[in-house]
């Protein structure tokens, strides 16, 4: 296993990792669904937090029989969102500055999110930190979602780069766990929406962390 400080590429989860914005996606659940006549029920969230959003929405459809068509929840999710993203949504605390680090270390840096690109460049873009970024790779460029390697390999592919030459920081266990099963080395970054996998989250995780500001001493 390569060492964090020898690492080429740097692969990043936005939502729950580099960004605070998994409180976004809760109300856009509670407002979407409240206004269909529904609670959000207690297992949702850990049921599709590994997928595409056109996984999700065919599966809520399902769920909740639903005569929506998948694109147009999609849309909707989207319009409820990008208000928070255009002005609410930050930066985890120190991210500014890893991804600084990285950067002046050459490290190639990219993006691997169920976030469509237009929320995903538009929330980069006003933290200030898109320019650092070599791709944003969305899962919808590859034909499964976050429960198998596929887009953090698309991703290190981008870089022209092996998956032993990359680290993925990543938020949720089926994201670590695909990752690590891809060959990646593997940092799982803590968030309060992931609470109820957090010790699998470390166990699967050659690095665990609370805030970026740990990795400052780590190399």
């Amino acid at each position: 296993m390569k060492r964090l400080e020898n690492i080429k590429g740097a692969i990043f989860d936005l939502d729950g990792t580099l960004l605070d914005s998994m409180w976004v996606w809760h109300e856009v659940d509670r407002r979407f669904l409240n206004t269909r006549g529904h609670e959000v029920p207690t297992d949702y969230m850990d049921a599709i937090n590994h997928m595409t959003l056109n996984e999700t929405a065919n599966y809520t459809i399902e769920r909740f029989k639903l005569s929506d068509s998948p694109q147009a929840l999609i849309d909707e999710w989207i319009s409820l969102a990008k208000s928070a993203y255009e002005s609410e949504v930050k930066l985890k605390p120190n991210v500014r500055e890893y991804l600084q680090r990285l950067a002046s270390r050459g490290v190639s840096i990219g993006i691997a999110t169920a976030l469509s690109g237009e929320l995903a460049e538009l929330v980069l873009s006003n933290c200030g930190v898109l320019h650092y970024f070599r791709n944003i790779t969305n899962v919808s460029e590859v034909s499964r979602g976050k429960s198998f390697p596929d887009v953090y390999l698309k991703s290190a592919k981008k870089m022209n780069l092996n998956p032993s030459d990359c680290v993925v920081f990543e938020d949720i266990l089926q994201g670590l766990t695909s990752a690590k099963a891809g060959g990646f080395m593997t940092v799982g970054v803590f968030d309060s929406s992931s609470m109820s996998s957090i010790e699998d989250i470390k166990n699967v995780s050659n690095i665990y962390i609370n805030d970026f500001a740990e990795l400052m001493n780590k190399e």
